[in-house]
């Protein structure tokens, strides 16, 4: 152990350096997956919310076809058939509507930028700039 410790302290500036410059390049390509990673990660749940966008825009089209013939069918017995039409179709939209602002509100309070990489490169240069000084 004692010997260890010596022959760290013997080394030469040039020796140092050079394991600094090859324990930095391993660190920065450590960061590079990590950000890799994270990014993949945040794509994954903004495909899911895009999908949960996409089935909200069917289902409100879907809705307004199969329920609007039924519904307005049998409200047309009490009122015009217009003002059934009219009634059943606001319906599904606002239903439709509630859907899609919710996947886009998702979507767009997403943070997309890979702040756990951004931290750990921060804190890497602060170590790095600690073992240069």
């Amino acid at each position: 152990m004692a010997t260890e410790v010596v022959r760290k302290e013997e080394r030469s500036i040039g020796e140092l350096f050079s394991e600094l410059a090859g324990e930095t390049s391993t660190l920065i390509r450590q960061e590079v997956a990590l950000a890799q990673v994270e990014i993949t990660q945040k794509a994954s749940k903004a495909g899911k919310n895009v999908g949960y966008l996409a089935v909200g825009g069917f289902v409100g089209y879907a809705g307004l076809l199969a329920i609007i013939a039924g519904v307005i069918l049998a409200m047309a017995n009490f009122m015009p058939a217009w003002l059934a039409a009219i009634i059943v179709g606001a319906i599904i939209g606002v239903v439709s509507y509630v859907l899609v602002s919710s996947a886009l509100t998702e979507l767009r309070n997403m943070e997309m930028a890979p702040t756990e990489t951004v931290e750990t490169i921060k804190e890497d240069a602060r170590w790095l700039k600690n073992q240069v000084t």
